[in-house]
């Protein structure tokens, strides 16, 4: 029986852990974060279920302690499913057999934080999720498999991250067996062919209403609840609709109030109906 390391958390984390213990993986520690206090917490537990199993679940640990665990465990693998924090190249070399990562996009575009928001926000029509082999650089290391889902036009970045969670748990399913047998093939990455992309803020949330229509919708898509929101002065706005027919009024950007109704005049000149609106205070 194999004997893995797993650092998770979020909905991803969830769902692939329990992908390895139904696969039979002997899991003898699990790693995982304490919810942040400000932040939405929208996604399933991971430590609810890895405590439920029975399995020894350290929150956020001193590296020390953390390094001296994975010692004694000496495990075949360490996998690291939707862990917020990048893992030391010390740590990755205790794992004998290999330790790898579950990326929400299709490596290596999308490299980086927040890889579902930014494809989103790019106005992308597909995305995915790719385990890889872990290196010193982010998301950087040789593929093991990946599975691509669609993008909808109008899908939220939320909507598109259940799918996204859907992919992580076929892809590790398959991969499975190859990486315990010992005949998986992995395919070096080409970055130059691939994009990078840093964390966002609420702040990143702020509409530029001299941009396109498609651009701010795409905005809104990618920042909607359950993340914090695309906002405006005095006004956040949680959905929106392209009205390539309806003219924009003359001389002016932003939103305005038409017959009880809600739209923004955009800066390539066309119109969104905001569907979903709500003061800021």
């Amino acid at each position: 029986m194999s004997c893995a390391a797993v650092f998770a958390y979020h909905d991803v984390g969830v769902r692939c852990l329990r992908v390895l213990l139904d696969a039979g993986i002997d899991v003898p520690l699990v790693v995982t974060h304490r919810d942040d206090p400000n932040e939405n917490h929208w996604f399933g537990s991971v430590a609810t279920l890895s405590l439920g199993r029975g399995i020894e679940t350290l929150q956020d640990p001193e590296p020390e302690i953390l390094q001296r665990k994975l010692r004694e465990i000496a495990p075949d693998f360490i996998f690291s499913l939707y862990y917020r924090r990048m893992l030391p190249m010390e740590w990755l070399a205790l794992a004998k057999r290999g330790a790898f990562n579950m990326h929400g996009s299709l490596l290596p575009k999308y490299r980086g934080r927040a890889p579902v928001n930014w494809a989103v926000l790019m106005g992308e029509t597909e995305t995915g999720a790719t385990l890889h082999e872990m290196v010193a650089k982010p998301d950087a290391g040789r593929i093991v498999d990946q599975e691509s889902v669609p993008i909808g036009e109008d899908e939220t970045a939320a909507e598109v991250f259940r799918k996204v969670t859907d992919a992580a748990e076929i892809v590790l399913k398959r991969s499975i067996e190859p990486l315990t047998k010992g005949t998986a093939e992995l395919r070096v990455q080409e970055l130059d062919k691939g994009s990078y992309f840093g964390g966002r803020k609420p702040e990143d949330g702020r509409i530029d209403w001299s941009k396109s229509a498609r651009e701010i919708h795409n905005l809104v898509r990618a920042v909607a609840p359950p993340y914090p929101g695309a906002f405006t002065e005095g006004m956040k706005i949680n959905k929106t609709q392209i009205e390539p027919d309806r003219p924009a009024p003359f001389g002016r950007l932003g939103p305005y109030r038409e017959k009880g109704a809600w739209f923004a005049a955009c800066g390539d000149g066309k119109v969104l109906r905001l569907l979903e609106v709500e003061p800021i205070p």
